[in-house]
């Protein structure tokens, strides 16, 4: 588990350290992003860690006293490699010889033993989490969906098993057990669609102490507003004038869309991350191709993924403009478009696998389709007689 999330941009794993930073951020309040920020980390990174433990942190490992350590395990290897006999290892370890004997037989005997990898493995064997109280007891569990999915809280249902069953344990749980048994669904408890059922509706734990106050979200530098825009951008007259966005998928993974507003030509960029330097970098790339007379304006979204438009606009000449938050039908030409997009990319499927060929490939079908709106032109003749 801990491998499969613990990779960051350069396919490092995450450290001791930097997970143990991770969750008390986390427990502090801090959001996803924040916590990959100060990581140093992809935001996806630190989600997918997250909501594989449900939000909840893992608690910490220990080794008991009585197993052999690393150390041991070396002392063993030397051992064998000095031609010592069992009796001779185990009497250096103040160890029992089966100790040792029972050893070497689980690690493929004194030729093909290895520490490091005994040790990893023992490691690895030690993975035997004790079953939750739901899943011990499945009348309590059935009790407790059938609240669940009358919209009773954790907290409520905790507390009127309590006062229904004052002197039963086995009808009794704590609400953060229930929580676990949603949020950590490795437990195979409870069926995750009873999250739905939470007031929150939230897929993973979330901290008492986290706040939107003092986060970065929405707040771009100097943003100009969408009101400010030229009128040649509102009435299509002029070409030149684009809307984007981001295209979500599964997994955390994005792709950027331009859409001119005049021919409604289409570009679909590949970023490497939402964060608003990878996306300002492979969007000024691609509109850096453009003639200057289609560079003109782009007008975004409230995303802080273009809290970098002042670079943007240096490197491309293009103005950038805001929509008012919470209203996305100011670009709504964008807006359409990426319902026609989900064609060719429905919600759950990952854009992280399409290259930039795949990407140009579906916008070309796209453009080269022709729309009620110019009166069944494509946007391709359209975009194209703009050049001429």
């Amino acid at each position: 588990m801990e491998a499969r999330w613990s990779m960051d941009r350069t396919r490092r794993l995450l450290r001791t350290s930097e997970k143990a930073e991770l969750w008390q951020r986390w427990r502090d309040g801090e959001s996803a992003s924040d916590i990959a920020r100060a990581l140093g980390r992809k935001p996806g990174t630190v989600h997918g860690m997250l909501s594989a433990f449900g939000g909840i942190a893992p608690p910490d490992r220990h080794r008991s006293a009585r197993v052999l350590t690393l150390a041991q395990r070396e002392e063993i290897s030397r051992g064998l490699s000095a031609g010592d006999s069992v009796r001779q290892i185990a009497a250096r370890l103040n160890r029992a010889p089966s100790t040792v004997s029972r050893e070497l037989r689980r690690n493929g005997g004194g030729v093909r033993y290895r520490a490091a990898s005994a040790d990893g493995r023992a490691w690895d064997c030690a993975r035997r989490p004790k079953q939750c109280k739901l899943a011990m007891h499945p009348h309590l569990r059935r009790v407790v969906a059938a609240k669940l999915s009358l919209q009773w809280s954790p907290e409520q249902i905790s507390g009127w098993l309590s006062h229904q069953h004052p002197h039963d344990d086995e009808m009794n749980v704590s609400h953060e057990t229930i929580y676990r048994s949603l949020f950590v669904q490795a437990r195979g408890v409870l069926k995750k669609e009873l999250q739905e059922h939470l007031r929150s509706r939230r897929v993973m734990r979330r901290s008492k102490n986290a706040s939107t106050a003092g986060q970065r979200r929405g707040q771009i530098v100097d943003a100009v507003s969408i009101r400010e825009r030229p009128a040649s951008a509102e009435d299509r007259a002029v070409p030149g004038h684009w809307e984007g966005d981001l295209l979500t998928g599964s997994g955390n993974s994005h792709i950027a869309t331009l859409v001119e507003r005049r021919s409604r030509y289409t570009m679909l960029v590949k970023i490497a991350g939402k964060d608003t330097d990878n996306v300002v970098k492979a969007l000024a790339k691609h509109v850096q191709r453009l003639p200057a007379e289609l560079r003109r304006t782009l007008t975004w979204d409230r995303g802080t993924e273009l809290a970098k438009h002042r670079a943007f606009s240096i490197a491309t000449e293009v103005k950038v403009y805001f929509c008012d938050p919470q209203s996305p039908w100011q670009r709504g030409t964008n807006e359409n478009t990426n319902r026609l997009l989900r064609q060719y990319f429905p919600p759950g499927t990952s854009l992280s696998g399409f290259s930039q060929s795949d990407l140009n490939r579906v916008a070309r079908r796209l453009n080269e389709r022709p729309r009620k709106t110019l009166a069944y032109s494509s946007p391709a003749d359209m975009f194209h007689q703009t050049l001429q």
